[in-house]
């Protein structure tokens, strides 16, 4: 599925911290595209769009502002992203998100193929591709967007970079010891 030039591509998540369910979502008229991702592909994407726009060699507008970019309902996605693949098409000036279903591979103990070949049958179904073409301006307010969305989570751990719950959690890094929310 391709969207040519997005009118509207926003991250959101849903939920309370360290239960939300996250959220891409892009809009190229009346057609809607809600994929499931994980907070951590929120914030690579970010980080991502980032590094190319600091390569790409021309000035960047601000975009959208973000109270603009809330999630649209209805929440249905189409399904839960695996890989996601960014990039930037000079010729076109306009950024590119690629986005690949996440597919579990099931393979029973015992019956793997000792070959390394499988019939087309035992591969399983093809991921779902969703390509979403946006401006500069678009991707940069995805990126501060979705960065501000993933810091209303749970607070992270100054020590090993996990998460903190309210009461606290068993830090590896301090041996064991408990980190608490609070600090």
């Amino acid at each position: 599925m391709d969207l040519e030039r997005v009118d509207r591509i926003t991250a959101g998540a849903v939920g309370e911290p360290g239960e939300r369910t996250f959220f891409l979502q892009a809009r190229e008229g009346d057609r809607t595209v809600t994929i499931l991702v994980e907070k951590e592909q929120v914030e690579l994407l970010g980080t991502s769009i980032l590094e190319i726009l600091a390569t790409v060699g021309r000035e960047t507008g601000e975009g959208p502002p973000s109270d603009e970019l809330g999630l649209e309902p209805p929440l249905e996605p189409l399904w839960r992203a695996g890989r996601l693949s960014i990039g930037y098409a000079e010729e076109r000036d306009l950024m590119l998100l690629e986005i690949e279903e996440l597919v579990e591979q099931d393979e029973p103990e015992g019956e793997a193929d000792d070959e390394g070949e499988g019939s087309p049958e035992d591969e399983g179904p093809e991921p779902g591709h969703v390509r979403l073409w946006a401006t500069r301006e678009q991707m940069l307010a995805l990126a501060r967007h979705g960065a501000s969305v993933a810091e209303r989570g749970r607070p992270k751990c100054r020590y090993c970079g996990n998460p903190i719950d309210p009461q606290g959690h068993m830090c590896p890094a301090m041996n064991g010891h408990r980190e608490s929310a609070g600090r």
